[in-house]
Order: structure tokens, then C-alpha cells, then sequence
């Protein structure tokens, strides 16, 4: 009743990641397949309504692609792209805790054990891939399928230590158990610590390995353990929704699908759309790479005022574009004055979950899109915006090729320990989700950010605030201090761009490298025009 059929899909709040699964469901409910660029070309109900209705009408070609389907069980089934390179990666650093993904909430109020674990217990239940460890058959890597099993959760009481200590044991034990590492072979693949501070305090941890999940899949264990913690405690079960496939499942379908022409099709595209690319964006480092990566990391936290981010948000709606579009476009400005390249690639999470069938699963879904943007020639910033929202779109219609078939297929030069294609990242809005528990009041406890597998990866997330962004970066090359000045040079940047969009980019290249501030009037200006907005 809010929405109405002329009200526009992004005025609204809509973005990338809501725009797939409007189109995932435009697709199971009308049969008519549509592209990200529809959604962005019909943003409104009424609109996108008459495009479903011209394409009832038009023919639909025989795409002769392999349905999306349980299939038997039966033994070892094969591996998704994306867990055949984390398995092999496991293979030459057995013991790495690199791709341990964790999540901890801090809960308050009488919390019943029993009914915790019934839940645990029967989320593992429900979902294969929490029950799935990885074992080789004839020199052939592949997933097998456990039974459930019980997994005690047996507190780890602090109140015998001193009241003023038990917060930074919470916060050791927390960091421990997220840096220990699996055994892929042996499973389970995750693992539930509960820490007892005060008889109505606690933390839960959850720690899992990226190859049976990613980050939607944590907000699906979190708020399904929500919902089976309160049906449990009010004596009925949860009202889960059956889940039609597995990941083991999608994982065949996958190699099924990628195959043959439909193959070829998006090897082809990016093929073309990266040929002749750099292979290293070569920022300025404190340090030169190790021989040996040790993905040690570090974060720093800075808070981009509300003006700001009300101007970006209306510059991206004249534009026609996604926040995302114009952050990314502003980002590689920045990268590309700093490592004095015009060519840059900056790659991108996507959650891959194109099928409506995926959209409640545990699993490795995600995907990282490589977005290559020429900023060679001294255009304005809006020129380059447009040119960014093309390669953009681009990415996200051909982003079912993982990105590890695509290395596989391009075969990019490879140096000691850089990541091929890409080695930067910008992610916006990262899945963020605490359980509600009944009759607790839960809220995420802080982890800290000691890991990176990239050079540098800007996750940045609409708050009251502004904008948070987070840059976490590899140890092994960065200074803090250089971060923290790339991050304000950033924000002068975003300042910049808002109070005049049609500034070049040898002039913007100026700010990305710390040279004199861009006119105080104009952004004065700026900073009335966003207030004006809001």
C-alpha cells in the first residue's frame, strides 16, 4: 500500500542487489526474462508493466539451457567454480584460516539454552551445505553430504574473571575462534561459540568457511535462527518455507549450464571487455609485495557527513544511475591519479543469486565482477559517470561466469602473490543482519577486520550518519597513515563532484593526490544545495 505504480523503483531506495530479485521474480511469476538495463529503463510499476506486456506477445527463443533441479544423491557431487579454486587454494596452504567468515551478536536478557540449540540443530537440518565436507575420488575433489549430528553448545563461562576484564576476554576469544582454521576433509565447516559474561549477558559466534557460504548466506542463517529460537520457545514450529534445491544442487546445474554456446557467449564478452588490460593496478605502498602473502589486514573507519551523501544520492538520480555507479566512478578516479594509470579495473562483489530458487540457500553463491573504466582523455566527471553506468550494466548481464572460470579461460600473466585481474574492490551495502530472538535484545558485537585477500576493498553502507566507509587494506603494503589520507582525499573528492559534477578529471586527479583544495565557496554551495535536499 506505500508503493504506488508511479513511484520510481530507485527514488525508493532500490539499488543493484534489489533490482535481481525483482527480476528474479518478474521472471517466476510472468515467464519474461529481463535485463538490469529494463529496470533502470521502466523504473516504475506502471511502466515496467506495459514492458511484461510487450514481451508476452513477443516470441521467446529456445535458450536450451538445463533447469534448475534436485538431483540424485548418491556419492561425491561435483564442486561449484567458485569451491573448486577455494579447495585448491586449501590444497597449497592447508591449515590457512584466510577464508573463515564470522559473525558475532552480543545477546541480552534470559537466554534459554535448550531452545538455542534445538535451533542450531535443526538449521543444520535444513541446510546441506552445513553439513557438507569435501573429500577426492580418483584424483577428483568433490562435496559429500553428512547426516545431522549434535553439536553441543556448551558455554564458555567468563564470570569467574574480574567484571572489568571480561569484555576484553570476550574480545580475545572472539578473534581466536575466528582465526581457527577447517579441515575441508573432516567438516563440519562451521562452528557456534557461546560465551557466558553475565547470567542474562552473552556473545555467540558464528564461524564458517566461504566455501559452504558468503555474506547473504550468514544474514539467511541469522534470521532463520530468529525464527526457529522463537517457534521453538513458544512451543510450535517455525513456518520455514520449503527449500526446493541444495547447493549441491545449483553446483551441477552451474557446470551444466556453463557449457557450449552459452559458454562462449560470456567468455566472449569478457574476453572483449577486457582485452589489453592492465594486470596490476600498482598503487603507491610503503612496502614492496611479499614473496609470501600473509593476508595479515588492517582497517580504518571514516564517516562521510549526511550533505555529502545527500548530494551523491541526487547527483546519481539526474544521472539515472545507481549510488553504486557513482561511488564506484569517483573511486577510480581516485585509484587511477594515485597509480597514475587511465586504464583501471576495480572489481565488485555480486550475490550471484539470479534464480529465485537461490535466494534462501546457505552456500558460495557470491561472485566478483571485474569493472574496467578508460579514464584516459581530460572528460568531466559526468561523461565518465555515464561511461561507468554502461560497463556496469555490462558486468551485471554476464555476471554468470564465475570469476574463477574466467581466469581459467583468460589466463591472465600471474605475479607472486597479486591477485589475477583484480586486486581492488568496491562493495556497497555488505549484508548486515542480527537475529531477533524472542524476548532478547540482540545487537552485533564489533569484530575486528584482521584478514585481507586484496590489496584494498572500500565496503561502504548508507547510515544515519552519511556514509560509512570502511577501507580495509593488506598490512604487508599500506601504512595507516597512507589510508587515512587516501580516505580523506576521497571525501574531497565526493565533495568536489557533488558541488560541480562537470569538473575534468586533471582537476579531480588533483584532489585524489592531495593537491589544493578545491574553492571553499563552491563548497559551501554544495554543502547548501545537499541540505537544501534533504
Amino acid at each position: 500500500d506505500s508503493v504506488g505504480i508511479e513511484d520510481d523503483f530507485f527514488e525508493l531506495g532500490g539499488h543493484s542487489l534489489k533490482a535481481a530479485q525483482a527480476i528474479s521474480r518478474v521472471k517466476e511469476t510472468f515467464g519474461t526474462d529481463l535485463s538490469l538495463r529494463n529496470i533502470f529503463e521502466y523504473p516504475t510499476i506502471a511502466a515496467l508493466a506495459r514492458r511484461i506486456d510487450r514481451a508476452g506477445v513477443e516470441p521467446r527463443p529456445a535458450t536450451g539451457l538445463p533447469s534448475l533441479r534436485p538431483v540424485p544423491r548418491g556419492g561425491p557431487l561435483p564442486l561449484s567454480f567458485g569451491q573448486q579454486r577455494l579447495w585448491f587454494l586449501d590444497q597449497l596452504e592447508p591449515g590457512s584460516s584466510a577464508y573463515n567468515v564470522s559473525r558475532a551478536v552480543r545477546i541480552r536478557g534470559r537466554l534459554e539454552l535448550s531452545t538455542l540449540q534445538k535451533s542450531v540443530e535443526a538449521l543444520e537440518a535444513r541446510h546441506e551445505s552445513l553439513r557438507t565436507r569435501f573429500v577426492v575420488t580418483d584424483g577428483v575433489p568433490g562435496q559429500v553430504i553428512s547426516e545431522p549430528a549434535a553439536h553441543p553448545l556448551r558455554p564458555i563461562d567468563l564470570r569467574d574473571a574480574p567484571e572489568s576484564d571480561r569484555e576484553a576476554a570476550a574480545s580475545r576469544m572472539v578473534a581466536e575462534e575466528a582465526g581457527r582454521p577447517f579441515d575441508l576433509g573432516l567438516g563440519p565447516l562451521w562452528r557456534m561459540r557461546l560465551l557466558r559474561v553475565s547470567p542474562e549477558e552473552h556473545v555467540l559466534l558464528l564461524t564458517i568457511h566461504h566455501i559452504v557460504s558468503d555474506g547473504w548466506s550468514l544474514g539467511i542463517f541469522f534470521t532463520e535462527l530468529g525464527a526457529l529460537y522463537s517457534g521453538f520457545r513458544g512451543g510450535r514450529p517455525a513456518a520455514l518455507p520449503e527449500l526446493p534445491i541444495q547447493y549441491a544442487d545449483y553446483a551441477v546445474w552451474q557446470r551444466e549450464r556453463l557449457s557450449g554456446a552459452e559458454l562462449e557467449n560470456l567468455v566472449g564478452y569478457w574476453r572483449a571487455r577486457l582485452a589489453g588490460a592492465p594486470g596490476v593496478l600498482a598503487l603507491p605502498s610503503d612496502r614492496g609485495r611479499p614473496a609470501e602473502p600473509s593476508f595479515r589486514g588492517a582497517s580504518h573507519l571514516r564517516v562521510l557527513r549526511p550533505e555529502v551523501a545527500g548530494g551523491l544520492e541526487s547527483l546519481s538520480r539526474a544521472a539515472g544511475v545507481t549510488l553504486f555507479t557513482t561511488l564506484l566512478a569517483a573511486f577510480q578516479v581516485l585509484l587511477a591519479a594515485q597509480a597514475g594509470q587511465r586504464d583501471v579495473v576495480v572489481g565488485t562483489d555480486v550475490a550471484n543469486r539470479t534464480s529465485i530458487e537461490t535466494e534462501g540457500l546457505i552456500g558460495f553463491f557470491v561472485n566478483l565482477l571485474p569493472i574496467r573504466t578508460d579514464l584516459s582523455g581530460n572528460r568531466t566527471f559526468r561523461e565518465v559517470l555515464a561511461a561507468v553506468h554502461e560497463a556496469v550494466l555490462g558486468a551485471y548481464a554476464h555476471q554468470d561466469l564465475p570469476f574463477e572460470k574466467l581466469v581459467e579461460e583468460l589466463r591472465p600473466a600471474r605475479g607472486v602473490g597479486i591477485n589475477p585481474l583484480v586486486q581492488v574492490l568496491l562493495v556497497q551495502n555488505p549484508p548486515e543482519n542480527t537475529p531477533g530472538l524472542a524476548g532478547l535484545a540482540v545487537e552485533k558485537y564489533p569484530l575486528a577486520l584482521e584478514s585481507s585477500r586484496f590489496d584494498l576493498v572500500l565496503f561502504v553502507r548508507s547510515v544515519q550518519e552519511g556514509l560509512r566507509t570502511v577501507w580495509l587494506y593488506n598490512a604487508d603494503l599500506f601504512d595507516a597513515a597512507r589510508i587515512e589520507r587516501s580516505a580523506a582525499w576521497f571525501e574531497r573528492l565526493l565533495e568536489h563532484i557533488v558541488a560541480d559534477p562537470n569538473t575534468d578529471l586533471d582537476a579531480l586527479g588533483g584532489l585524489a593526490r592531495g593537491s589544493p583544495q578545491a574553492p571553499a565557496s563552491r563548497l559551501r554551495e554544495a554543502r547548501r544545495q545537499a541540505v537544501d535536499l534533504s
